[in-house]
């Protein structure tokens, strides 16, 4: 499936400025370099495009409506990792067994924190950091089995839910693998709408943020007896409501090990028990808690795990991404499952909003910012990298060179714009995978071959799953479509989850079984086999013409003006308007060669900077060949960024369209000609 369309190599090309008869001469070098080179790649490997081309998926009959699955799971879809393996306390067991002495959690040691204060006065917490302290597999079993055991001296029950809302670490793995049923929630307002709902009496957090976002909810938290604090006991406050204990993770621990529980049957979960209630980030709306089982869970990394070649001992993952978050969590698991080793990053040293587009940016920035000769010997090897990838060809020299520890870069979430992706695969020197899928089908839906560098796609369905399109008869999107079916994105199999939690009309709309008893999903996104579309944020101009705002923001979000961008239109009116978050070292250099003066919130308010910010955007969308009726015509610029304290964007930091419409109305009104 694809995401969007795939640019050309020649439109991603970097420009130089070199004198041409040394051009000439470095082609020359280049030329021959490829040529000696080529000889033994050709005779050794397969070429990488010739793979790229080989079918990856096939309709299992001939109706329009036909479910397309892997063709590595034409017959049947695969639901269960390993033999008999279909609990995650089995799967965990058998991990264990396996690799008992090999390490499995690894957090590193923080010598040294200090406060840096950034330009915008913002302050930027640094952080200095050691080695890595390692659990091995068996360690981190007798932790997670004396946590559980603690929790049940705690009156914790079998088979009811306990919150975790912690950053990820080591200790929420190990919580995870402690009981049966457990739920995460993303923070924010919402998580006193998720502790009640899901009537937790015991919620496991971090000493920060127990001090900096639970402290004051509480009191909203009636059920509530007792926190567990990860890393230590925080201080004590004299507004802590009455009933409530905290306790220490390795007090608990404690606890379980002095506890008399050999007499007590633990509880085995089924396939079909409740494994986590997640909680969407939910973009509109209050977030709906999606219900995965253990089968779901199973069956998720399964189909992951498949498309991951040669996963095991000696590979070691780098985990930063909110554990609440369905994409990381099965990512661990996969981990956990093969023997891999996970490695807990600071929350401060990686950031979780779109860091392949960020670590573009950035470089980027620092390219421009070299000599001359500096910039132009990148750009000639950058650009010979994306020539040789373009063609299915390696560059061992230039891998070599560059490092090679990193094997596999796997992105979801937003569509990955196909600039960055082709940048970190030539500055990483390994595969950048997209996947598609959703809370609802447990991360599961498609993952792209390691093997396929083209951009624009998400791949075939995972092993564990199948996917059809419905015809979407408003947009215009039909499964009948040619050359490739379009149409609403359908998942089925064991990885669909069972539904929302307490929500029974919400689970009707968007699940249903059909006559074989296989669980489909109603994603609300358009795709076709062989550009990645929410229902929700396609609009229909007056002329008639579909706009995708997603692939506008795509499109520009890599700017170096731009921190974060929402497009946005309505049927009322003919074109495309904007809403920018601009970076303020490179606003204010452009008004200074503008010769504009004034405060941040001067320059943001500036009819004139809005002109020259809307030259630049218009420029990189004719670069990115957006059609003419997708380039914002008028934009607003917002002074402040968007973070899920403001409540324009979620926990994960996608944009809340909704809240922004509200947030900016009156820029609406204005843009549009009503003011």
């Amino acid at each position: 499936m694809n995401s969007h369309a795939s640019s050309k190599p020649s439109t991603m090309k970097l420009k130089q400025t070199i004198n041409p008869i040394l051009l000439y001469f470095i082609h020359f070098i280049i030329s021959l370099y490829t040529i000696l080179t080529y000889i033994p790649f050709y005779f050794l490997s397969e070429s990488r495009q010739e793979k790229s081309n080989q079918i990856k998926a096939k309709p299992v009959n001939s109706k329009p409506d036909s479910a397309y699955r892997s063709t590595n799971s034409l017959d049947r879809l695969a639901s269960v990792l390993y033999p008999g393996c279909d609990t995650l306390d089995k799967v965990f067991m058998y991990a264990k067994n396996k690799f008992k002495d090999k390490r499995l959690l690894g957090t590193r040691e923080i010598l040294n924190e200090e406060d840096e204060i950034q330009p915008n006065g913002k302050i930027f917490k640094k952080v200095i950091l050691g080695h890595y302290n390692w659990l091995s597999y068996e360690d981190v079993f007798i932790r997670a089995l004396d946590f559980g055991n603690g929790l049940q001296m705690l009156g914790q029950k079998p088979k009811t839910n306990i919150a975790i809302f912690c950053e990820t670490r080591a200790e929420w793995m190990i919580a995870a693998q402690a009981f049966v049923t457990l739920y995460a929630t993303l923070g924010g307002p919402a998580i006193v709408h998720g502790l009640n709902e899901t009537e937790v009496t015991n919620i496991i957090t971090s000493k920060d943020l127990l001090q900096t976002k639970l402290k004051d909810i509480v009191s909203l938290v009636p059920r509530l007896r007792h926190i567990i604090t990860v890393d230590g006991k925080p201080p004590a406050w004299s507004e802590f409501p009455k009933g409530v204990i905290v306790h220490t993770m390795a007090a608990v621990q404690a606890l379980g090990v002095k506890a008399s529980v050999e007499n007590k049957a633990h509880s085995k979960p089924l396939p079909s028990d409740i494994a986590v209630i997640m909680y969407t980030s939910g973009s509109t709306g209050i977030p709906k808690g999606v219900m995965i089982s253990h089968s779901n869970i199973i069956a998720a990394i399964t189909g992951m795990a498949r498309r991951i070649p040669s996963l095991g001992e000696e590979d070691v993952y780098i985990g930063y991404l909110p554990l609440a978050h369905v994409l990381e969590l099965s990512a661990e698991l996969v981990c956990l499952s093969h023997g891999c080793r996970i490695g807990y990053s600071s929350p401060q040293t990686l950031a979780d909003q779109e860091i392949m587009d960020r670590i573009y940016k950035n470089v980027m920035n620092k390219v421009n910012e070299m000599s001359s000769f500096q910039r132009n010997l990148f750009i000639l090897a950058y650009n010979y990298k994306m020539e040789q990838i373009s063609k299915g060809h390696s560059t061992p020299l230039c891998d070599r060179l560059l490092g090679g520890n990193i094997r596999l870069l796997l992105c979801g979430g937003a569509p990955l714009s196909a600039t960055t992706q082709r940048f970190m695969n030539i500055c990483f020197c390994c595969p950048v995978g997209q996947g598609y899928g959703l809370t609802e089908s447990t991360g599961a839906g498609t993952i792209t071959e390691v093997w396929d560098y083209n951009t624009g796609r998400v791949g075939a369905p995972l092993v564990c799953c199948e996917i059809k399109l419905k015809n979407w008869e408003e947009g215009g999107y039909f499964n009948t479509d040619k050359p490739h079916p379009r149409g609403e994105i359908l998942i089925g199999g064991q990885n669909v989850t069972m539904g929302y939690y307490k929500n029974e009309a919400k689970t009707n709309t968007d699940f249903f079984e059909d006559e074989n008893g296989q669980r489909w999903l109603c994603t609300g996104d358009i795709g076709e086999f062989d550009p990645d579309d929410r229902k929700k944020d396609l609009v229909k101009l007056q002329a008639g013409e579909y706009v995708s705002l997603g692939k506008v923001e795509a499109a520009l979000k890599n700017l170096p003006l731009i921190d974060n961008i929402c497009a946005y239109a309505n049927s009322y009116h003919s074109y495309v308007i904007g809403f920018v978050v601009p970076n303020q070292k490179e606003l204010t250099e452009l008004a200074r060669t503008k010769g504009f003066e004034g405060t941040w919130e001067e320059l943001c308010n500036s009819s004139e900077m809005e002109n020259e910010v809307l030259k630049v955007l218009s420029e990189a969308a004719i670069s990115a060949s957006l059609e003419k009726f997708e380039i914002p015509v008028k934009i607003r610029l917002s002074p402040d960024p968007w973070t899920p304290e403001t409540g324009l964007v979620t926990d994960a930091f996608k944009l809340k369209r909704k809240e922004l419409k509200t947030h900016y109305q009156a820029d609406i009104e204005r843009m549009y000609g009503r003011k």
